[in-house]
């Protein structure tokens, strides 16, 4: 264990990382944990709130330790004890701020409600894109280049350009998360850029206007493909992040009923209609 931790962790500088990602994973689930508690009335944490009643998120302290973690891991040069605890810091800062990555996107204290869903697929997808790095893959695939091809910087950027090219093409047909990973992974952005685009993407738009099988096609495939995971997609980030509040779609009454659905829109796999006014605070 010792020989494997020198090899794949000391010696390659990836212990700030792993630090880094550490407590970034740590700080959000404990986190979670709390607003958990605070939301039940259990335990003793309570909401912070500043002078005149403002209520203080946890995205602020979040920021405030991003900037140091940030500019301390600059200022170290990613050595010494410094690099560590910079981190360190870091991450927990990173954990704070994407735990309300939903409050920064709408502007709004969304955090229970439908649209603060976003938060947790952030920051499951981040976690995951640096745990990637972390066990030694490369943004654009230039770790699939050999060393001959490292000396020759026409090759590298090459390489770089054409995994960009296809990542973006992913991009623009609406595969966002496999356009991300494919930054890393360049095969998984080749199969999102060949594979039918989402019915309401750029590349859809563009393409498939005069196309109308095409435009069936990719309208089925999404409904199909969204019907099949919107549900455990939901499960697992209600047990990640706790289950939103219940929202009322609208012109229904407090206690009437929701009334008869509007035609369904396939591209819209969690089938929400907007984020609820009602969201209450942490």
């Amino acid at each position: 264990m010792g020989h494997w931790w020198e090899r794949n962790i000391i010696e390659p500088g990836k212990l700030p990382l792993l630090l880094a990602l550490t407590a970034f994973v740590l700080t959000f689930l404990i986190t979670r944990v709390v607003t958990r508690l605070i939301r039940a009335g259990k335990g003793p944490f309570r909401n912070i709130s500043g002078s005149g009643g403002v209520h203080i998120h946890h995205v602020v302290p979040g920021v405030v330790l991003t900037v140091v973690g940030g500019f301390g891991g600059v200022a170290s040069d990613g050595h010494g004890l410094g690099a560590l605890i910079s981190a360190v810091l870091f991450g927990m800062g990173v954990g704070l701020v994407l735990d309300e990555f939903a409050l920064i996107l709408h502007l709004d204290d969304v955090y229970w409600t439908e649209a603060g869903r976003k938060s947790v697929e952030v920051v499951v997808l981040t976690a995951a894109l640096v745990g990637l790095m972390l066990i030694g893959f490369l943004p654009f695939g230039v770790n699939d280049l050999s060393d001959d091809e490292l000396q020759d910087r026409g090759a590298v950027m090459v390489s770089i350009g054409t995994n960009f090219l296809i990542s973006l093409i992913a991009l623009s047909k609406g595969k966002v998360r496999t356009a991300i990973f494919g930054v890393i992974i360049p095969f998984i952005a080749v199969i999102g850029a060949i594979r039918l685009a989402r019915p309401t993407s750029v590349w859809a738009r563009r393409f498939y206007r005069r196309r109308p099988r095409a435009r069936a096609r990719a309208w089925r495939r999404a409904y199909r493909h969204d019907r099949r995971w919107a549900g455990p997609s939901r499960r697992l980030q209600d047990w990640i992040g706790g289950t939103p509040d219940a929202e009322l779609a609208p012109g229904a009454g407090p206690s009437g009923p929701a009334g008869p659905p509007g035609p369904a829109d396939p591209s819209d796999p969690a089938g929400s209609s907007g984020a609820s006014d009602q969201a209450g605070r942490r």
